[in-house]
Formats: structure tokens, C-alpha cells, sequence
């Protein structure tokens, strides 16, 4: 199937005697919009590795880009996939542009007397614009707020031009203003590039785009539930997945998650008279 992203069938991941993913089978399709989430501990993480090719499964099989993992050259399956990790390691004072074009060369640092071509000075700058930071393009990292970085590293993912994004908690530490940035940002992206297919790992439901076509609730490393984001994030499925009572709401296309039920109105009885 040329439109078959993502093909994860039964894989388990067993981990020092522990299962951390336990027959876990999805299937993304080009252009969709794929939530993964699921309380701490759940195999989040751990199944977006499988994802982006850093981990193998123990047993089951994951095709990747129609690649299967243990029969590919993973070094070159990974420069077909963005990936955007908010803990990015870099520890020099890099500018926002000098970061976005390590996206070329797939390096933390910039690779010593390497010279971008005009091309790519002007991609990214066009990333750099489409993630808001225009203004910030020669602000050093140091210097940038956790937003900022973060949409920094969604445009050096993208520099490749992959037809996948992975994306591990983007929005982790950053305050109401900088998320709704970033998620506007997400929303452009993928309405600009309709051929992208993206894999959001959160366990905050206010942290998804309006454009989340899709979500995978996970629970002690199993599926729960699986498919299109209104049939699966509802207040009975989530509340299962993170055994607590939660309500699940969704308003112009965002959800919001409430502890507790919300118990129905009571009818108002008028009184004598």
C-alpha cells in the first residue's frame, strides 16, 4: 500500500526482563495526524523510537517509509524523518539560522568548513518565517525561550524536507502563550504541507492541534484504543486510559481535559406560587 506510513504489527519491546510495549499494532497513513498518549510510563517514548528507527522491536514487525526495521540501513532510514526532541542536546551559542541548517547535515553542531548552498540558506529562512521566528533568526540558543526553541527545532527537522515528522512532547515547559504559538505553528505546517505525515507523543490533551487526525491511547505499554481522534479521545476512553475520572470536552476543534465527571443539570422545579 503506497499510502502506508507507519506499519507497526504486534511488536512487543521487552526491556531487562520488563515489557515496555506489548503487541502494539498501528498503521499511519500519508497525511495523517497521529496523537500518541497515554499516562507517564505508559511506552510513549519508548514507541516513537520504534517509529523513527532508533530501537528495535524484540518480536512483531515495524516497516517505516515501507522500510522494514532489521533490513535497512537505519542511518539512512533516519534522514528521511524529522524528528524533533525538545531536550536537544546542542551546547554551543548557535543562532536560530545556524540551528535550522544543521537540519542539512543531521549534526547537533555545525559540521566544520561546511558551507550551506544559496538554496538552503534560503529554505531555511523560509522555515525560519513559517515558525514565527523571522525576528529571532540571528538570537543565539542561550537566548531563546523554550517556545522559541522548540520551534527552532521543528524547522532544522524539517530542512530535509521528510515526509514524516516525529514529534516527542514539543510542547514540555512552555507557558499558555508559547504553546499556543507553537500549535498554531503545527496547524500552518501541516495545512501548507497536506503530503505530511506527523506522530505527536503528549499526555496533556490541550497540547494537540486542531489538526490531529488521529490518536493511540496507551496504557502500561498496550493499545487501549486506536483511530480517528473523535472516536478515541472521548471522556469513557481516556478516563480508562489514566484510571481516573476525566471528561473529556471540545471546543472550535481543541479538547480539554476535566478531573472528575461532570454531572448533569439538574431541571430547575419553579416554586409554590
Amino acid at each position: 500500500m503506497p499510502d502506508v506510513v507507519l506499519n507497526a504489527d504486534k511488536i512487543d519491546l521487552v526491556r531487562e526482563r520488563r515489557t515496555l510495549l506489548d503487541r502494539v499494532t498501528l498503521t499511519v497513513l500519508r497525511g495523517e495526524h497521529w496523537a500518541l498518549i497515554g499516562p507517564n510510563g505508559a511506552g510513549k517514548s519508548t514507541l516513537l523510537g520504534v517509529l523513527g528507527a532508533y530501537t528495535h522491536p524484540t518480536r512483531g514487525t515495524a516497516e517505516i517509509l515501507g522500510r522494514r526495521l532489521g533490513r535497512v540501513d537505519v542511518q539512512e532510514l533516519r534522514r528521511l524523518i524529522g524528528q524533533v526532541n525538545p531536550r536537544h542536546p546542542l551546547e554551543s551559542a548557535r543562532t536560530v539560522r545556524e540551528i535550522v541548517l544543521t537540519g542539512v547535515t543531521g549534526t547537533i553542531e555545525l559540521v566544520p568548513r561546511w558551507t550551506p548552498a544559496e538554496g538552503e540558506l534560503r529554505r531555511a529562512d523560509e522555515l525560519i518565517a513559517l515558525m514565527g521566528l523571522t525576528h529571532r533568526t540571528d538570537a543565539r540558543w542561550p537566548n531563546l525561550s523554550q517556545g522559541e526553541r522548540g520551534r527552532a527545532l521543528i524547522a532544522r527537522a524539517l530542512m530535509p524536507d521528510p515526509p514524516l515528522l516525529l514529534l516527542d512532547e514539543p510542547a514540555t515547559g512552555l507557558d499558555v502563550a508559547a504553546r499556543e504559538r507553537l500549535l498554531a505553528a503545527l496547524d500552518q505546517l501541516r495545512a501548507e504541507r497536506p503530503d505530511l505525515t506527523t506522530v505527536l507523543v503528549t499526555h496533556h490533551l490541550e497540547e494537540l492541534p486542531v489538526s490531529t487526525s488521529h490518536a493511540l491511547l496507551l496504557r502500561e505499554g498496550r493499545v487501549l484504543a486506536s483511530g480517528p481522534s473523535g472516536e478515541v479521545l472521548t471522556t469513557e476512553l481516556v478516563s480508562a486510559c489514566f484510571d481516573h475520572p476525566i471528561t473529556i470536552s471540545r471546543n472550535n476543534g481543541r479538547w480539554a481535559a476535566t478531573a472528575g465527571r461532570v454531572r448533569p443539570a439538574v431541571p430547575h422545579s419553579p416554586g409554590p406560587g
